[in-house]
């Protein structure tokens, strides 16, 4: 790459590179792939023994994605469309991660990819224009830009509960899954947490072994899968129709969470507002979504987002369903949730979950009339007594967002730190990058639809606007590129009032940052729409860049400034 009047080495080792990309799943993949099409030199370093990011590591039992297979997955290569086929509607864990590697090796990726490298620090050396990336390895990668591929959800984290060291028994995280199989059968298993992860292992742990403890801190809403295996004919037409599939997945047209059609099948209704509907067409629509399943039910109102009253009608209907569908009222009740909107937090789309608690080997122990007390050699200790248990899971979520950048120590201008500029909570110009940190780009990072959307297709987006950018640097022999702090603050400004204008942020959830101890509670996510959202991308470049400072080959903190 040429930068000023200087061109990049392209050694593999110990020279210069174009660019190191920190994280080898959906994300790095691609960006990878993407640089390499601009003939630029790039490596990856990712921590795992293999490539997948969060699907290599979340591999416990009932591990599934709530987005339709045939459209969480990439949508760049006809040649990956054409040789791939899934086999369900909602993808397992296994799948996904054998889908990944398949990308891999079609696109002879894994020779420009370090695993078990664990990226601890990047500095800025405002002097060169490079970054340094330090491993765990002690080893230093240096490159004229850094692109942090980390995800959102791949900083797990355990609860802060006294004790934990002291069990005897197994301690399992739902995030770091032993790598053989877990043998549940007579054992008394002790589940701790009923977010998204806790909905998918419990009812697959309860169907074998001897008893499960499932210990809930706040019920969440949860709608059924109806999960079925794809036929050959489904199959096909997707394959025909990809190309406007694809369009209108990018242009949010659809979500991909079970309100994807193709051709031929029925066209789905345009969304009405609740007041627009009577209350038997209401509950009609309320059941034919439950029936349909997947959390497109969340959108089942064009308000329901936006108005209290729409809301509560959607989240009541739920209630109605787990009162129901679970045997004792009590138990019902206390899987009801009562007190957040229906989407504040994170929609679930389950198999048999609430079916589960039918069974007389499981038992729930809600945290508001029964709450955890500590970890014992031989259990947990509740407000009511001991539960021995032979396993504890912790199915406790993960530091969101900006777990894993902040695990490392990203270093900017004058040695700024990352953690020091997100002190009060994350700050970004479009997710993509922050001022201060020249030619760092974040791939999904805070402040872009990300974890709000079908993240394969935010990550496309983002990939490519990313490898774009780096093609006008090369072109006009420019040093790098950083974002203004008077874009970023209107950026971080208009981020709060969309989701402000919503029910979104009300909640104490993951998307504020709230399940982290300490950690500022800051609304994440850009919740505009993914179309929206990359009309803003889109116009940003076309306007030379709005936003960003361009930084010449001899450039300079005045030259910024």
């Amino acid at each position: 790459m040429t930068v000023g009047n200087a061109r990049t080495p392209s050694a593999p080792d110990g020279t210069i590179l174009d660019a190191i990309i920190i994280g080898a799943g959906f994300a790095g993949l691609y960006m990878l792939h993407r640089l390499r099409q601009s003939g630029l030199r790039a490596h990856v370093l990712e921590a795992a023994p293999d490539v997948g990011g969060t699907w290599y590591w979340n591999r416990y039992p009932g591990a599934r994605c709530d987005v339709e297979s045939v459209a969480y997955c990439y949508s760049f290569s006809p040649e990956i469309t054409a040789e791939w086929n899934w086999s369900e509607r909602f993808a397992t864990q296994p799948e996904i991660l054998d889908y990944i590697r398949f990308a891999a090796d079609r696109l002879d990726l894994r020779r420009d990819i370090r695993l078990n490298t664990r990226v601890t620090a990047a500095h800025y050396d405002e002097g060169a224009n490079l970054w340094r990336v330090t491993t765990d390895q002690g080893r230093t990668v240096t490159a004229r830009f850094c692109i942090a591929a980390t995800g959102c959800l791949s900083a797990s984290r355990l609860p802060d509960i006294p004790g934990i060291d002291r069990f005897k028994g197994q301690v399992i995280q739902s995030a770091n899954w032993p790598g053989q199989p877990v043998d549940f059968k007579d054992k008394r298993v002790g589940i701790i947490g009923t977010g998204s992860t806790g909905i998918q292992i419990i009812p697959v742990v309860a169907a074998q072994a001897g008893h499960t403890f499932v210990f809930q801190r706040t019920p969440a809403y949860s709608v059924p899968a109806r999960n079925a295996l794809l036929s050959d004919h489904y199959r096909a037409a997707v394959k025909d129709h990809f190309p406007e599939l694809t369009r209108q997945l990018r242009a949010g047209l659809i979500h991909g969470n079970s309100d994807l059609r193709i051709p031929g099948e029925e066209p789905l209704p345009p969304p009405l507002t609740a007041a627009q509907m009577t209350t038997e067409e209401q509950q009609a629509e309320l059941e034919r979504r439950w029936q349909r399943g997947g959390a497109w039910f969340m959108f089942t109102f064009a308000d329901q987002v936006f108005d209290k009253h729409a809301n509560e009608i959607a989240a009541e209907f739920i209630r109605t369903k787990i009162r129901q569908i679970v045997r004792d009222r009590t138990v019902a009740e206390k899987l009801c949730p009562t007190s957040y909107a229906i989407g504040a937090k994170r929609i679930c789309v389950d198999t048999d979950y609430y079916a589960t608690y039918n069974r007389p080997t499981v038992t729930l122990l809600d945290h508001g009339t029964d709450p955890i007390i500590e970890v014992t050699e031989t259990g947990i200790r509740t407000g009511k007594g001991d539960v021995d248990l032979d396993i504890i899971i912790f199915a406790t979520g993960f530091d969101a967002m900006t777990g894993a950048l902040l695990s490392m120590d990203i270093r900017g201008r004058d040695g700024l730190s990352l953690k020091q500029k997100w002190e009060s909570g994350p700050r970004t110009y479009l997710g993509l990058g922050m001022a201060g940190f020249p030619n760092l780009f974040t791939i999904t990072g805070p402040g872009s639809p990300s974890v709000f959307s079908n993240v394969v297709i935010s990550i496309e987006q983002h990939v490519e606007w990313i490898g774009d950018c780096l093609d006008h640097l090369r072109q006009r022999c420019l040093a790098g590129i950083e974002p203004t702090e008077a874009a970023e603050e209107e950026w971080v400004r208009h981020v709060g009032e969309v989701a402000n204008a919503t029910l979104i942020p009300t909640a104490k959830s993951w998307y504020v940052g709230a399940n982290i101890p300490g950690k500022p509670n800051v609304f994440m996510i850009y919740v505009g729409g993914v179309g929206a959202y990359r009309d803003i991308c889109d116009k940003v470049a076309a306007d030379g860049y709005r936003g960003f400072a361009l930084l010449p080959a001899d450039t300079n903190r005045e030259a910024v400034a």
